[in-house]
């Protein structure tokens, strides 16, 4: 299985602005490092949320169709599938019959149902003989994604900004902040 971003976010969950004001900070100094903290934020929040935040392309690779009929989508919420392609049994490229299958996007995670009394086509037995393209996040704007897990990027930005170094000389050692971690948590969706 493999899973690649083919479109990123156009924007990011928390702007500038908002962590500025978060900070108390009224100077552009640090703007551009403050950008960085912003990115890295998002990607650690979203790794741990095992979530797109703002609306991305994926496409997942698969080996074969499964064979209990379901494909499960990783990085919720589904927004939309683009294109599921197979290699047929002759290695020649198919995009797979809409009717054969049901999207799921309401489900966590989302999911491509095999419809009832159809079987998935034979694949030329090949690594990713099955692409997937969709489209995930929950929506395009940062006031889409749900508060909390905003609230916990912006504390996450002041804890790199304030420590700015792994590892500070005279002090306790600490992991990132526990309200940090209960914000950017997700104890109703597990996948893997």
């Amino acid at each position: 299985m493999s899973l690649n971003q083919t479109t990123p976010p156009a924007a990011e969950p928390i702007t500038l602005a908002e962590v500025k004001a978060h900070l108390r900070i009224d100077h552009a100094d640090e703007d551009a490092l403050l950008g960085s903290y912003i990115k890295a934020a998002r990607t650690w929040g979203e790794l741990r949320l095992r979530r797109q935040l703002i609306t991305a392309g994926w496409t997942l690779g698969l080996d074969a169709f499964p064979p209990d009929g379901v494909i499960r989508l990783p990085r919720p919420p589904l927004q939309s599938v683009q294109s599921i392609i197979h290699l047929d049994a002759e290695g020649d490229e198919q995009t797979l019959d809409p009717a054969l299958y049901r999207i799921d996007a309401a489900g966590e995670p989302g999911r491509i149902v095999r419809e009832y009394g159809a079987t998935w086509p034979a694949t030329w037995p090949v690594p990713e003989a099955v692409t997937i393209a969709y489209t995930a996040g929950f929506g395009d704007a940062p006031a889409d994604v749900p508060e909390d897990y905003r609230l916990g990027l912006l504390y996450l930005v002041g804890h790199y900004y304030k420590l700015r170094e792994p590892v500070i000389t005279g002090t306790i050692v600490t992991d990132v902040p526990l309200t940090v971690q209960s914000l950017l948590s997700n104890p109703h969706f597990e996948f893997a």
